[in-house]
């Protein structure tokens, strides 16, 4: 039987080797983690996306309350929103209706609809 004789360097070296290989596993685990560095930046890009998403939906609700309100009590409202959706016109008007935009023809690269 071998005689295992360590003296007090090898044993040091070895137990700063070990340190040094746990604090770059934790050191990794905080950056790539699932709770980690990079874990958090995406949670914060996701957060603002979504407050600004709130805002832009928090306007659009007060626009369209406005609108409630201005079709509740107010005449006028009421019929220029019945005149642009509904097409309709006072007597002695005249609507003029554009067609829908051509579209574009085509060019050489495009092969050509027969």
């Amino acid at each position: 039987m071998k005689d295992f004789h360590f003296d007090k360097a090898t044993l040091y070296r070895n137990g700063v080797l070990a340190l040094l290989l746990v604090s770059i596993a934790l050191i990794v685990h905080e950056i790539f983690g699932q709770n980690g560095y990079l874990a958090l930046r995406r949670q914060q890009k996701e957060l603002q996306t979504l407050q600004q998403q709130i805002q832009q939906l928090k306007q659009e609700n007060e626009q369209l309350d406005k609108q409630i309100k201005a079709l509740k009590s107010d005449p006028a409202a009421v019929e220029r929103l019945a005149r642009e959706q509904m097409h309709l016109a006072k007597p002695g008007e005249i609507i003029y209706t554009l067609p829908d935009k051509p579209p574009p023809p085509a060019t050489k690269d495009s092969p050509a609809k027969q």
